[in-house]
């Protein structure tokens, strides 16, 4: 099988290395070329939760005509680039290939469906990765539970167990679920509850949860994102999302999320699928979500003036 990995930031790096490592041929696409670069030249370390690993059988690029009649398109880009590689995806001959998105946050099918049909394309979630990037040609991860794929309408077919299956032999934990909506929003409260507060405050989640202003922000976030979802009639798997949100940031207490990397590093950050998302379906659904609307507002004021002085 071959595999086109569209996005090769921390957890791209990670698919590729394991993919390559397991025997399927890997293209790797990202337009950050000193890290393709890296990795042509030195191969891609991996290093953390599985040891530490270099892989030379992996063809990086910057050129998406690379990506060509691939059997499994992975899309490990930011919620917010989704539809740039949907529209660049929608470009080559798709009739054989499955399409695999996975982000955090919200909405990577309906920017995938502005661009492309979406009869190929299934939905993942990525369960307990922390990752991130050393240098350019070397990614970290800190853990990782499973990869979670299902369809966007929901049932178990034939092709979503042949992609669970590649993942299994790429060396991953993996199952393929009924409802992966139910998982997208359970791991996007998680995400909400983080990635903005940890963001603001610059600190990992561990110490987020330590300190009582800072966990109530955090709490008040995910339950603002737990209420849109239940007017929204997700099927969620916990009552209590207080204890849900805790019980896994308890798991990562050192974790970093991608959002308060991108903010250090002052890179533009995937607000608008994550806090910035609680937002936007609180005014269309007419639900109030302050704490998100100011967690959101302070991101977006900061990120506006670091991406201005640095063009």
């Amino acid at each position: 099988m071959k595999i086109g990995i569209i996005g090769t930031g921390a957890m791209g790096s990670i698919y590729a290395s394991f993919f390559a490592r397991n025997g399927f041929q890997v293209t790797c696409y990202d337009i950050w070329e000193d890290h393709i670069n890296a990795i042509n030249t030195n191969g891609l370390r991996l290093s953390g939760a599985s040891g530490d690993h270099i892989v030379h059988e992996i063809k990086a690029t910057c050129e998406f005509n690379d990506l060509k009649d691939h059997d499994l398109y992975i899309l490990a880009t930011k919620g917010d680039s989704v539809g740039d590689a949907a529209s660049k995806l929608s470009t080559l001959s798709l009739e054989k290939s499955i399409v695999l998105t996975i982000q955090n946050g919200l909405g990577a099918a309906e920017r995938i469906s502005k661009y492309m049909p979406t009869e190929n394309v299934l939905l993942g979630v990525a369960q307990g990765f922390g990752a991130s990037i050393q240098t350019p040609g070397h990614a970290h991860h800190n853990g990782m539970s499973m990869i979670r794929i299902g369809e966007i309408n929901g049932g178990i077919t034939e092709r979503l167990n042949k992609v669970v299956k590649a993942w299994e032999k790429a060396g991953f934990t993996s199952k393929g679920f009924e409802d992966i909506q139910q998982l997208i929003w359970e791991k996007f409260i998680c995400n909400v509850a983080y990635s903005g507060p940890c963001s603001v405050f610059g600190k990992p989640i561990g110490e987020i949860l330590a300190e009582d202003d800072m966990k109530k922000i955090s709490i008040g976030c995910a339950l603002e994102a737990r209420k849109i979802g239940d007017f929204k009639k997700i099927n969620f798997s916990f009552e209590d999302t207080t204890k849900y949100v805790i019980d896994f940031g308890n798991k990562m207490p050192l974790s970093k999320p991608s959002m308060l990397q991108d903010v250090e590093a002052k890179r533009k950050c995937e607000l608008s699928s994550i806090n910035g998302m609680v937002v936007t379906l609180g005014k269309e659904l007419d639900i109030d979500t302050p704490y998100n609307n100011v967690v959101t507002s302070i991101i977006s004021a900061r990120e506006k003036n670091y991406i201005r002085w640095n063009m």
